[in-house]
């Protein structure tokens, strides 16, 4: 059975090891060795992790000579942002009714302050 991209993105964002290493690579390509650093994980559990973000297509490595750099790919993350659009409005409504709830708040504050 065929899994869409979408899923295969989101399940692959679901492991937080995997998130941390996606943040790491925002800030430019690495080893695995250099991606290991700050888990306490053995290196074969980070290859793991690899496996899963390269088959989401969210990495890919290529090879220069013995170096084999770690590099992010944006196409998969554009894509979720691009379905999460679609429900910005859910979230923006809830934070504009928050906005008007403390804009009321503090002016009941302000006016009980002058009484």
């Amino acid at each position: 059975m065929q899994t869409d991209p979408l899923s295969t993105t989101l399940a692959a964002l679901a492991d937080p090891t995997r998130r941390a290493i996606l943040a790491r690579l925002g800030h430019g390509e690495a080893t695995v060795n250099e991606l290991a650093e700050p888990f306490d994980i053995s290196l074969p559990a980070i290859s793991r992790h690899l496996k899963v973000l390269e088959q989401a297509g969210l990495v890919s490595r290529s090879r220069t000579a013995q170096w084999r750099p770690v590099r992010l790919e944006g196409a998969p993350l554009k894509d979720l942002a691009t379905w999460l659009e679609h429900y910005r409005k859910f979230w923006d409504e809830g934070f504009d009714k928050m906005d008007a709830l403390i804009k009321d708040l503090t002016k009941g504050q302000s006016d009980a302050a002058k009484n």
